[in-house]
């Protein structure tokens, strides 16, 4: 009996203990399964290449290697978003604003243009008779002539006829006066005055080489003709302009025609006369697009009496007080936008508290001074980066985030290959432009940084003296490549001024594969470990590969991949 109490009492310790052990197993499993759950919602990255990211673990596609937990999901960031560090938001100076609703009332427009003469002023010169020239007394353009003044004397052989015909027909104006009244109309239907046909008639002498009267005062703006050649009847042998008033003729972009309009005050400035400002109102708006510009001609007339525009002078037209209309529009700084292509983006700050930031694809309409308005992309209350933006989105592209070059994230996109046909002019307007560029690539060889920011400055010079006419044509290279540019200069990082040189040489290398005409041979050149082992491209005018974006640590890592010759 004692040995059966004994046994129930060890099995009854037994299921006791089992309980204890296994009983609270389901509450375990369910622990463990949550605790799985959490992990799906991890995304996993590779250490080597933190741009790859990932909802499951495997194998980096780059390089082969496990990935790990992203550190990303550990702070509670989604994909897109990213996150500086409070040291480097201060070195790059990046400040942010709140979006909020603007009239963007009291801000004015700048205007480019340049003198041109006064084409209602214009008057052609033309003799009135065939014949050669014998002497031309205007030696060249710019010469002052004034009412009256001999400009030219020509041979005709009909006049020499006419005026033998007068001198005949003098003998017989009492027997045959109509005859005689129609020789001498004759000679008036070539602006011939009764002074020289009177003349004429007295002396019985055939003038052989005829005068040519300037008609108007004014400056000699073009030669027409020269001394010795043959022209005809009512030919142009001069073009005179009065420059008592000239023109100043301003490119007015697409999205500021509708702002502006004929009778508006605009203030005149020219670096000539850097003290000087010319109040004057807008006189014309031509109704026709220059297709090869994108703009129109916005026309102020100056008074020039004193001589102080010169033809061609270039001058900046401000036009205050634009207002878009009564309705509210939202607006941001041009400060805080970044151009790709037809892209504009902005980066968000989507932590108030923290310097957690993530790309915006935002739609622009017209730009008022330095403001632009918003069309879609954005809300009242929205906090946007307004200085150092490249710098934040250079940060965005080291992390493998959506960045201005990367809309899609993860791993760099290739080279753009947009197709545009640009004329001879911009072609060549942009060769000092490639020659600043490679004078930048060989600071970056060096590795050198004040070096680096200062060829940033002198190839940003390059893109500012391409003519304003011609901007239009590259304003969707040329935006991108400025404000790269900037960014060097807004960093002394080496590893930041790579990164944006890589911007440049990614849109300077589809621009010139475009073009029908390069004044030297290029190289484009591609090294498959920068950018993290994305890779990247270069120009170079020489074929040896010197690598811009590693310098004498991996020098000659690179090869050539295309030449444009």
């Amino acid at each position: 009996m004692k040995k059966n109490i004994i046994y129930i009492g060890i099995l009854a310790i037994g299921l006791l203990l089992g309980w204890l052990l296994f009983g609270g197993s389901s509450n375990g499993s369910a622990a463990h399964n949550h605790t799985e759950t959490a992990e799906t919602n991890q995304m996993w990255t590779c250490s080597m290449h933190p741009q790859i990211m990932q909802p499951e673990p495997g194998d980096c596609p780059i390089c082969g290697m496990d990935l790990i937990l992203a550190e990303a999901g550990a702070d509670g960031l989604s994909p897109n978003e990213f996150k500086l560090t409070k040291n480097a938001m201060a070195l790059a100076n990046i400040q942010t604003s709140v979006v909020g609703n603007s009239s963007i009332e009291g801000n004015s427009i700048k205007l480019s243009g340049k003198i041109s003469e006064n084409e209602e002023a214009n008057v052609v010169q033309a003799s009135y008779f065939s014949g050669r020239i014998e002497r031309l007394n205007i030696s060249s353009v710019g010469e002052e002539v004034r009412q009256g003044q001999l400009l030219a004397t020509i041979y005709s052989p009909e006049l020499f006829s006419a005026q033998q015909e007068l001198i005949t027909a003098s003998s017989l104006k009492e027997s045959q006066p109509a005859l005689y009244n129609a020789v001498r109309n004759k000679l008036k239907l070539w602006e011939i005055s009764d002074k020289q046909i009177n003349q004429i008639e007295a002396s019985g002498k055939v003038i052989q080489k005829f005068p040519i009267y300037a008609t108007v005062s004014g400056t000699v703006s073009e030669k027409l003709a020269e001394q010795g050649d043959y022209v005809k009847q009512g030919q142009a042998l001069l073009k005179i302009t009065n420059l008592n008033t000239v023109w100043a003729l301003f490119d007015v972009y697409e999205n500021q025609i509708e702002l502006l309009k004929k009778g508006q005050k605009i203030t005149v400035t020219t670096n000539a006369y850097p003290n000087k400002e010319f109040k004057k109102k807008i006189d014309f708006i031509d109704p026709m697009m220059n297709p090869q510009t994108r703009t129109v001609d916005l026309r102020v007339v100056l008074n020039n009496r004193n001589g102080e525009f010169k033809t061609g002078m270039f001058v900046e037209g401000i036009i205050e007080n634009i207002a878009f209309d009564s309705e509210q529009k939202l607006s941001i700084p041009s400060s805080s936008v970044l151009w790709t292509g037809e892209r504009s983006v902005v980066y968000l700050k989507t932590n108030p508290n923290e310097p957690v930031f993530e790309m915006r694809e935002v739609v622009l309409g017209k730009q008022v001074g330095e403001q632009y308005e918003v069309i879609d992309g954005l809300k009242g209350g929205d906090e946007i980066v307004t200085n150092g933006t490249f710098t934040v989105d250079a940060s965005a592209q080291l992390q493998g985030k959506k960045s201005m070059m990367n809309k899609d994230g993860g791993q760099t996109m290739e080279m753009m290959t947009e197709k545009v046909d640009f004329n001879s002019k911009v072609e060549k307007s942009f060769q000092p432009v490639i020659d600043a560029y490679i004078n930048l690539k060989d600071a970056l060889i060096q590795s050198d940084v004040s070096l680096t920011a200062s060829k940033s400055a002198a190839f940003r010079k390059a893109l500012e003296e391409v003519p304003v006419n011609q901007r239009e044509q590259t304003h969707n290279f040329g935006t991108v490549l400025h404000k790269a540019s900037k960014g060097i200069n807004e960093n002394v990082s080496l590893e930041h001024q790579r990164k944006q040189f890589q911007m440049i040489s990614n849109r300077l290398i589809e621009m010139v594969r475009n073009f029908d005409e390069v004044n030297d041979k290029l190289f484009v050149q591609f090294c498959p470990m920068a950018d993290n082992n994305n890779g990247a491209f270069w120009l170079s005018k020489e074929e040896q590969v010197l690598n811009p974006y590693f310098g004498d640590v991996m020098l000659k890592c690179g090869s050539v991949k295309e030449i444009i010759e």
